[in-house]
């Protein structure tokens, strides 16, 4: 295993798969972890056969523990606020992926491992698993994202509530408050995720950056700003030749068959 990558890359037809492969430690943060995975982000940020992305975790207990505890005590005080840099760039850099992103929690997701699917567009959740903000019980803060994406997303009194009380919300909890998208039988989160890529890979690769580039730039801004960039987002879409392949295949009562120009 330790001469296993920290995480891996995967391609399946237009879909890839990254996962963190430290499974001895919970899919733990290091950052050789960070390195490798930002390096991976790049790669898949300018690779247009590439429709959608999966983030898991390797083995069955944790999609990812949060950051690497045991490496952080090592740490001064410089190094520490280095590696925290570093772990918010890399949520940053799946946030700023332009193809859409599906964290597959397969099992626990906590501090940073939550944070990390935060970034993601969708999560689906393993009925089992438990998913949180824990990191005030460590005298520290989220400081990947999750104390600016988390209000976004379940608003700003539900993550009070999760974060100062470092919550770890089961899975129908979870998805009561809209954290997660999916819950799915304990044992098949790789199934539901595998029928959602499916849907995503099912539609115009070129639409679907438009949408997300709608929605991620435009929430929090005035209106009339966001229906701008929409507009500018859907100008983009209108020369494109999957948009006239839609067309042609609903005259002719077929599946479309898109190819990302």
């Amino acid at each position: 295993m330790s001469d296993a990558p920290l995480v891996l890359l995967e391609r399946e037809g237009r879909l890839a798969w990254l996962t963190l492969n430290r499974p001895q430690v919970r899919n733990a943060l290091s950052h050789a972890t960070l390195l490798r995975m930002r390096a991976l982000l790049a790669e898949l940020r300018v690779d247009r056969e590439v429709w959608a992305v999966a983030i898991r975790g390797a083995g069955d207990q944790a999609f990812c523990a949060g950051a690497d505890l045991k490496e952080r005590r090592s740490m001064n005080e410089e190094q520490v606020a280095a590696f925290v840099r570093d772990i918010r760039g890399t949520m940053d850099d799946v946030a700023a992926l332009p193809q859409p992103t599906l964290a597959v929690i397969n099992g626990h997701a906590f501090g940073g491992g939550c944070e990390m699917a935060l970034a993601c567009d969708l999560r689906i959740l393993a009925a089992d698993a438990q998913i949180g903000l824990t990191e005030t019980s460590l005298a520290i803060i989220p400081g990947a994202g999750g104390c600016a994406r988390l209000p976004r997303l379940v608003g700003g009194a539900r993550a009070k509530q999760m974060i100062l009380l470092a919550e770890r919300l089961n899975a129908d909890q979870a998805l009561a408050i809209g954290l997660v998208h999916e819950v799915a039988p304990a044992g098949q989160t790789q199934a539901a995720a595998e029928r959602m890529l499916q849907e995503l890979t099912s539609k115009g690769p070129l639409a679907l950056q438009a949408a997300k580039e709608a929605i991620d730039q435009g929430i929090g801004r005035p209106l009339v700003q966001a229906l701008e960039l929409e507009a500018a987002c859907y100008q983009r879409i209108i020369p494109t030749a999957d948009r006239l392949e839609a067309l042609a295949a609903f005259a002719e009562k077929r599946a479309p068959r898109f190819e990302g120009r």
